[in-house]
């Protein structure tokens, strides 16, 4: 018997799919209740286990909150925020950025409080729709990405390319997530709640199924221009 012909995918084939993959991909900050199948769950988590890292450290541990994991850690984190009960793993300041950075971000946040129709000056809006982030904005999963104790900002590097990793292989999968540094301001809360130890907290993805009707998951997001971010030599 003959075996099936399998087809093989062209080059370009590859270039669409891939740049569907990415360009797909977008921070989605309202979700419906439902829950993942935890085989899909697994297949994500398998497939971002194939990120890069520097000499195949792989310096990441993930910690997957669902059910009455995640109701506990929601609650626990807006407690810690009512309370102004900082716990930052890896310092944080505005000064990060520099003017140009802080122009794009000014643009995005004027894009998405418009979208959720918060005026500029209603800061008590504002301050409401971060503390819903720290109750991953409905979503049924969060997933905390972590470093060992002891890292510096170079290892952070290795969980950043796993973390965009996670991401594609959740969009591939059908699965709307939104990455949250936020939830790293947080991580003796973080620890505590999920009884674990030895670890810092870099960031977290909130992960499930997009609310489509909510217009804050609509939003167009401009891009710098290639020639402002790269510069090739030869």
């Amino acid at each position: 018997m003959t075996a099936p012909h399998t087809r093989t995918t062209t080059r370009d084939e590859m270039v669409d799919h891939a740049e569907h993959l990415i360009r797909s991909r977008r921070a989605v900050r309202a979700f419906r209740p439902d829950p993942v199948p935890p085989d899909t769950m697994r297949a994500i988590f398998a497939l971002a286990n194939g990120a890069p890292s520097n000499s195949n450290t792989q310096p990441w541990t993930v910690e997957v909150v669902s059910g009455s994991a995640r109701d506990r850690l929601a609650e626990a984190l807006s407690t810690a925020h009512a309370r102004q009960q900082l716990s930052v793993d890896f310092p944080y300041r505005d000064e990060l950025y520099n003017p140009q950075h802080q122009r794009r971000r000014s643009e995005f946040g004027e894009t998405m409080y418009t979208a959720l129709g918060i005026a500029r000056e209603n800061q008590a809006a504002r301050d409401a729709h971060t503390a819903e982030g720290l109750r991953f904005y409905g979503a049924p999963h969060v997933a905390l990405l972590c470093t060992p104790a002891d890292a510096d900002a170079r290892m952070t590097a290795d969980v950043g390319m796993y973390g965009q990793t996670l991401l594609l292989a959740m969009t591939a999968h059908g699965i709307a997530s939104c990455p949250q540094g936020l939830l790293g301001f947080y991580g003796d809360t973080v620890r505590e709640t999920l009884g674990i130890s030895g670890t810092k907290i870099l960031f977290g993805v909130s992960f499930g199924y997009a609310l489509a009707s909510a217009p804050v998951n609509n939003l167009t997001i401009t891009r710098a221009e290639l020639h402002e971010t790269t510069r090739f030599h030869t």
